[in-house]
C-alpha cells in the first residue's frame, strides 16, 4: 500500500511519535502514552492530526439535489451553516463509508469521508453526478484532500484554548456554534489572520472542535495550538487514544462496526436513513427491502454495547457466547480507561440483544462474563 504522509509528519517526529499504517497514512499510534493522552482529552484537551481524513467539495445549482441522490440522508433539509451524519451505500445496501456533510451555501457543501474510502468516496460521487436522471446532475465534485489539513481540539477545554487564537470582537463565532455546525472564524497565527473553516465536531464523546486548513498553514496553525496552551493542557493524542475514546462513546469506526457486508439498520443508524424522502437514492430499494424484513430488529443481528463483569477484555472477531452456543461476533473491544472494566460492541442476534443480557466472550477458548448495556458507554458531563 501507497504510504502518504500529512503536512503534520515532521512535527509529530519532533515530538517521539510511533507510526502505523492508516489508510495508507503514516499516522501518530501515540507519542508516549495512550493511556495518559486517553485522560488527557477527557479531562483537559488533546490535539489531533486528521489529515488522513478526506475532503470533497459539492457545488453547484443540483448539489442538494444531487446529494440526496447519493447519501442515504435528506441533505437537501439541511441550513446553512449546519453538520450532518450520513452514510453511502451501494446499489444492494451495503455501507460504502459513514461520513459527515457539512453545508456551506445554497450551492455548497463539503462532504468529509474516513481516510482509508476518501478516494472510493470522491471517485462514487463523481460518478453519482453524471448517472442521475435526464443525464446527471449539474454540480462540480471536487476532491481537495491532498491539499487539506484537518486539526481536531477536543476536551473539556477546547473552546478556552481555542479562544486565545481568536480576536475578541470575533468570539462569539466560536462560543455560539452549535454541536454539528460550523463556521469561517479568523485565527490569528504565525504573524497573519487565517480565515479557517471550525467545524464543532469530533470523535472522542467530549466537546470539541475540528479545524479545516491548507496544507502549507498546518504546521503554523499545530504549533501556534501548542504553544498558546498551558502546561498540560493541551496533549497531543495519536490513533491508540482516538479509538479508545471512541469506542466508549459508542461510535461506530469503519472496517470494524461497518462495511460493505453490513447494513444501517444492524448498525443502529436506521434514523440516518431517509427512505421517506422524495425521488430515489443509491441503495434506496434495497434499503427498504432490509428494513421491511426486520433487519436489526427481528431478524438477523444487531449491534450493541457489551460490558465486562470481569478483567479481561474481548477483542476484535471473538466470538460471542450464549449457553455455550455462538449468537455473534466481536467488532471492537479493549479495558475503557474512563470507566475501569471492559467494554466491547459486538453484532449479536437479536434475541439476545436486550440490556441486562448476559452473555459471555470466548477469549482464546475461555468464557468470559459480558452483559449487553445501551449504547455509548460514557457520557461527557455538560
Amino acid at each position: 500500500m501507497t504510504e502518504n504522509y500529512t503536512a503534520l509528519y515532521e512535527e509529530h517526529k519532533k515530538l517521539g511519535a510511533s507510526f502505523t499504517d492508516f489508510g495508507g497514512w503514516q499516522m501518530p499510534l501515540k507519542y508516549s502514552s495512550e493511556l495518559a493522552e486517553h485522560h488527557a482529552v477527557r479531562n483537559s484537551a488533546g490535539l489531533f492530526d486528521l489529515s488522513h481524513m478526506g475532503e470533497v467539495w459539492v457545488t453547484g445549482p443540483d448539489a442538494a439535489a444531487f446529494l440526496d441522490y447519493a447519501l442515504v440522508g435528506k441533505i437537501s433539509a439541511m441550513a446553512i451553516g449546519k453538520a450532518k451524519y450520513s452514510l453511502i451505500c451501494n446499489e444492494d445496501g451495503g455501507i460504502i463509508d459513514d461520513l459527515i456533510t457539512y453545508r456551506r451555501g445554497e450551492q455548497k457543501f463539503l462532504v468529509v469521508p474516513n481516510a482509508g474510502n476518501a478516494k472510493v468516496v470522491a471517485s462514487a460521487l463523481a460518478e453519482r453526478a453524471g448517472s442521475g436522471k435526464d443525464g446527471g446532475f449539474d454540480v462540480t465534485v471536487q476532491d481537495a484532500s491532498a491539499e487539506t489539513s484537518l486539526i481536531a481540539v477536543q476536551g473539556p477545554k477546547a473552546q478556552e484554548i481555542l479562544l486565545r487564537l481568536v480576536p475578541a470582537a470575533q468570539h462569539e463565532l466560536v462560543t455560539d456554534l452549535k454541536y454539528y455546525a460550523a463556521v469561517d472564524v479568523p485565527f490569528m497565527f504565525g504573524g497573519a489572520s487565517h480565515d479557517l473553516l471550525l467545524a464543532r465536531t469530533g470523535y472522542t464523546g467530549e466537546d470539541g472542535f475540528e479545524i479545516f486548513v491548507a496544507n502549507d498553514a498546518a504546521v503554523a496553525l499545530w504549533q501556534a495550538l501548542v504553544a498558546i496552551a498551558e502546561d498540560g493542557e493541551l496533549t497531543p493524542a495519536g490513533l491508540a487514544s482516538r479509538d479508545s475514546l471512541r469506542l466508549e462513546a459508542g461510535m461506530p469506526l469503519y472496517g470494524n462496526e461497518l462495511s460493505l457486508e453490513g447494513d444501517p439498520f444492524a448498525a443502529g443508524l436506521g434514523p440516518v436513513v431517509a427512505l421517506s424522502k422524495e425521488g430515489d437514492f443509491i441503495g434506496k430499494a434495497a434499503l427498504a427491502a432490509k428494513k421491511e424484513a426486520g433487519a436489526g430488529a427481528t431478524a438477523g443481528r444487531k449491534l450493541v454495547g457489551l460490558k465486562g463483569l470481569g478483567r479481561r477484555a474481548g477483542r476484535g472477531h471473538y466470538p460471542v457466547l450464549k449457553d455455550g452456543n455462538v449468537v455473534g461476533e466481536v467488532t471492537s473491544g479493549q479495558p475503557s480507561p474512563s470507566l475501569g472494566y471492559p467494554v466491547a460492541m459486538a453484532y449479536v442476534d437479536v434475541e439476545f440483544t436486550e440490556p441486562g443480557t448476559a452473555l459471555d466472550i470466548d477469549l482464546r477458548g475461555k468464557a468470559e462474563p459480558f452483559e449487553v448495556v445501551a449504547l455509548p458507554f460514557y457520557k461527557r458531563q455538560k
